[in-house]
């Protein structure tokens, strides 16, 4: 099995992924975040209205939006991260656009892993550092936009 089928059945077994989160994302284990697909070009992420997500206007929190959109796109950089030698990824910038009240479960799909593994790949030949711009959209279960993160991830292979 290959690096990258390992590390996809590692996070898409529920309890696994749970463990994770709650060692390494505790914010987002208490949010209720769920990884509900991830392939090597796309990663799909839930988040949930509720008492620990919503804000005082009775939808989801901005940041706990901008959580599960971030967790889409870096699940897939760090599955693309553990298919080769070592690489840092790291966020470097953030933008959101909010089109409606975030209420319901939120489904935020970034289909981003191809432009991820090219630019790993060019760091890991060349040594130097590439950035991604990865767009993650948020749609509510009527299949309406509620949000739209660009998030710049930055990519440098370890020497």
């Amino acid at each position: 099995m290959d690096q990258i089928a390992a590390f996809r059945q590692q996070v898409l077994t529920p309890w696994k992924l749970r463990v994770f989160m709650l060692r390494r994302l505790p914010m987002a284990w208490l949010a209720g975040l769920r990884l509900r697909e991830l392939t090597p070009q796309r990663a799909v992420v839930t988040i949930p209205f509720k008492y620990l997500t919503q804000n005082p206007f009775r939808s989801i929190y901005f940041a706990c939006l901008a959580m599960a959109a971030e967790l889409a796109s870096g699940i897939q950089a760090m599955m693309h991260v553990q298919a080769g030698t070592p690489a840092s990824m790291l966020v470097v910038g953030l933008e959101a656009e909010f089109m409606k009240k975030a209420v319901g479960l939120i489904t935020f799909t970034c289909p981003d892993g191809p432009q991820i593994a090219q630019a790993l790949a060019e760091s890991r030949a060349t040594g130097e550092g590439r950035s991604v711009l990865c767009t993650s959209t948020g749609v509510d279960a009527a299949g309406d936009v509620v949000a739209v993160f660009r998030i710049r991830w930055s990519f440098k292979a370890k020497q």
